[in-house]
């Protein structure tokens, strides 16, 4: 790649950043709306749950051969095939006419975003190839993340409030047109130094693990637990699991390297960032049919009383990065465990008529844990890494938060689905078990992080050995 000017590097950044913008906001602002979906076309909590799950499954799936194909076929190609994706999906949704459709469109949007912010983090890293500027330009790359989600609630309510739900699909298309202009004028072409094998039996054992494991979470809330629709997709991911071990352990590129999860910090990152985003994902899904259902608020101010949730993130994640920098990750996923747990116990005494100051208080307790978890679950999840797996490990933490949130809307649609029709006092207490979810996922991370898995690592080769299999290998079995 030709040496670029500061000038160049800066516009660069911004290309990239505009991406994570787009991608991180509909997670966030598609919540926000989905009580006026509800109401226009009387859609069901299961069409809710999917509305958002399709988009996070798709990105679970498909964020690991998104970055083989950037190697591959150039990052700059991909990236900016990811834009016009995801501008044709955003499209799609706001032209849906019916729930189906919406679903549909909502994966069209996320197969475009799984080739953008993974592309983008390693086009951001080959354009800044000295540590310190690189790690200015990740941490601004991270930062805007933050900002999108304080941003996400309050600008989808405002849209959804001025010019309905659709406006929130809408208002990408500008963005990807920004996108594309910036990207074939800025972004120069680059590829990787060796790209890896596709996998698609991998790749569609990864589908069938977590599409089974979804698909059965929502089913259970309108059929029951004993339904054939709902065991038998659960069955399939419980067997597709030993069968996914078995296939990747004989391939010279497998999609995931099983040889990492020999290392003990990458299991424990990889636990918790299913568990953060699990708890996150629930929540937002739980207290969004709340504020708009069960207490009439607006879109717009429902937004808003969901603003220090992203507040909070954006002020604490600069200093969580600095003290996992000086002192490593224990403390902050202690304050980030413990903070999600207490979030949970105080919303476990929300009702119908609680006062919107005692609401603020556990969202703000939420947003100490968003604001505090995320750099040292991936601070964990490279501990021990060799610089050739770092990229791997640190994308296999966000295809496990990415799963977590599909499989926490999921839980949280199937144990509220009762409340929401009845709603009052009957959903506040279906939402009790959801909040019990957070308590629960809270401790987890909080014993995982005070344990200090992330000091060693068990099998030392575990990151060694995938590299000298894939040396020795000629083709993949």
């Amino acid at each position: 790649m030709p040496e670029l000017d500061d000038r160049r590097r800066r516009l660069v950044l911004t290309v990239c950043c505009v991406s994570m913008v787009m991608v991180v906001l509909d997670i966030t602002v598609v919540n926000v709306a989905l009580p006026s979906v509800r109401r226009e076309w009387g859609a069901s909590v299961e069409a809710l749950q999917w509305t958002v799950d399709a988009y996070t499954l798709v990105l679970a799936a498909f964020l690991l051969p998104a970055g083989a194909a950037a190697d591959r076929w150039g990052r700059r190609r991909v990236f900016m095939a990811g834009l016009a994706l995801f501008g044709l999906g955003s499209a799609l949704c706001a032209l849906a006419p019916g729930a189906g459709a919406l679903v549909g469109a909502r994966a069209v949007q996320a197969a475009g975003g799984t080739m953008l912010n993974p592309v983008a983090m390693a086009i951001v890293a080959t354009t800044f190839p000295g540590r310190e500027e690189r790690a200015r330009a990740i941490g601004v790359f991270g930062s805007v993340s933050g900002l999108s989600l304080a941003l996400g609630p309050v600008l989808g309510g405002a849209l959804v409030d001025a010019w309905g739900w659709r406006a929130v699909f809408w208002v990408n298309l500008p963005v990807v047109a920004a996108g594309l202009a910036g990207a074939a004028r800025w972004v120069p072409e680059s590829r990787g130094a060796r790209a890896r094998r596709f996998d698609p039996v991998g790749q569609l054992l990864v589908v069938a693990l977590l599409g089974g494991t979804v698909f059965g979470l929502i089913g259970a809330g309108r059929d029951g637990w004993s339904a054939p629709v709902v065991w038998g997709p659960l069955t399939v991911a419980a067997v597709t699991v030993p069968l996914l071990g078995w296939w990747e352990a004989r391939r010279a590129d497998p999609l995931l390297e099983v040889g990492l999860l020999r290392s003990v910090p990458m299991v424990s990152a990889l636990v918790m960032a299913f568990a953060a985003l699990c708890a996150f994902g629930a929540f937002l899904f739980a207290v969004t049919l709340y504020l708009q259902g069960v207490r009439g608020m607006s879109a717009l101010r429902a937004g808003l009383c969901l603003a220090p949730v992203g507040v909070l993130i954006v002020l604490l994640s600069p200093w969580t990065g600095r003290v996992v920098g000086r002192r490593g990750p224990r403390l902050p996923l202690v304050v980030s465990g413990t903070a999600l747990a207490s979030a949970g116990g105080l919303l476990l005494l929300m009702g119908p008529g609680t006062p919107v100051p005692a609401l603020v208080a556990p969202f703000a307790v939420v947003g100490v844990f968003q604001g505090t978890v995320n750099p040292p679950v991936t601070s964990t999840a490279v501990t021990g890494m060799p610089g050739s797996m770092v990229a791997l490990a640190s994308a296999l933490a966000s295809a496990a938060r990415q799963t977590g949130s599909a499989v926490g809307v999921a839980v949280a649609g199937t144990v509220l689905a009762g409340g929401v029709a009845a709603g009052g006092p009957a959903f506040t207490g279906a939402a009790h078990g959801v909040w019990w979810l957070l308590v629960a996922a809270g401790v987890l991370i909080a014993a995982l992080g005070a344990a200090g898995s992330g000091r060693r690592s068990v099998g030392r080769g575990a990151g060694r050995q995938p590299e000298r299999r894939a040396q020795s290998a000629q083709s993949p079995r």
